[in-house]
């Protein structure tokens, strides 16, 4: 166990210094001057060049290669070209409510999707069966910025029932968590129904069934065990995906996150801001995949041995 988590340690390291570089590059590939982002359209061309001094432009590539690797390694993200804050100041408050966000949306698909999935299987080919795998269709098939725009309309314009944007009450985390675990939701079901229907054609079910033991204890105790392995890889991946789609989710709902606020750097063209924000992102996606793995085995013993 320890030796797998050191070599994915190293191989996250590995990870964020080749994403480091990616950053670079992206950052000298974008058309313009960088100096002239930083100061204005109408900035004067002194001030111009005292900017382009100031940031190492003016150097070679290298040069400014390894300036910026020393700079990053030590937590020196730059400062905002608008705020002139501390990329990091910035980001860390933002991240603290994305990944708010994200456990809450996936609590709920998780358990949403457990219970669905394993009772999908459990009445297989029957109207709950039916009615359930219809559902996870619509889900699968409806973007997060359809299902949020029609939340939006129902339960904050038509009902009333919650407020629309921000994140003050608790009531303003229902609709962004409903919506993002929605999406997320229904191709879990769909996954966890899969795999049940296969466990509960086990020989073992079949030995328990005859020696009289309850369904559901078969269902939620041995079948839902078994079935865990693929289980946990597909909620692995797509608690990745659920980090792509809170971007879409915080920018309709106007949630101070961290995606919105990569959204909206890349819109203002705040280059330091958005290689914080792409960076933060990619080592949560690195981090989210050693968490799998760890999970992984801790529902198969037998691979904590390997």
């Amino acid at each position: 166990m320890m030796k797998m988590i050191a070599s994915r340690l190293v191989f996250m390291i590995v990870a964020g210094l080749l994403l480091l570089t990616f950053l670079f590059c992206l950052f000298h590939a974008i058309p313009g001057d960088p100096a002239r982002l930083i100061a204005g359209d109408s900035a004067p061309e002194e001030l111009v060049a005292s900017i382009r001094t100031a940031y190492g432009l003016d150097q070679p590539l290298g040069a400014q290669y390894v300036a910026y690797m020393g700079k990053v390694l030590t937590g020196d993200f730059g400062v905002s070209n608008f705020s002139r804050q501390p990329v990091l100041a910035i980001v860390g408050p933002r991240l603290l409510n994305t990944a708010l966000l994200a456990a809450w949306a996936m609590l709920f698909a998780t358990t949403i999707s457990l219970v669905l999935g394993s009772l999908s299987a459990m009445y297989w080919s029957r109207p709950i069966d039916r009615g359930v795998s219809l559902v996870s269709l619509i889900g699968i098939c409806t973007p997060i910025f359809v299902s949020g725009i029609v939340a939006i309309y129902f339960f904050g314009v038509y009902l009333r029932w919650l407020p629309i944007g921000g994140m003050t009450t608790w009531r303003h985390f229902i609709m962004p968590v409903l919506t993002l675990g929605f999406a997320q939701a229904a191709g879990f079901t769909r996954m966890v129904r899969a795999c049940m229907i296969d466990a509960l054609q086990r020989d073992f079910i079949v030995t328990a069934r005859s020696k009289g033991v309850p369904e559901r204890t078969i269902v939620f105790k041995h079948a839902l065990r078994n079935a865990l392995l693929p289980i946990i890889t597909f909620f692995g991946l797509g608690l990745g995906s659920m980090l792509g789609g809170a971007a879409v989710a915080e920018s309709i709902f106007n949630w101070p996150g961290l995606g919105r606020l990569m959204v909206d750097s890349i819109l203002t063209r705040d280059l330091p801001l958005t290689q914080g924000c792409i960076f933060v992102f990619a080592m949560m996606f690195v981090l989210v995949n050693l968490i799998v793995d760890l999970l992984y085995r801790w529902a198969d013993p037998r691979l904590a041995h390997d």
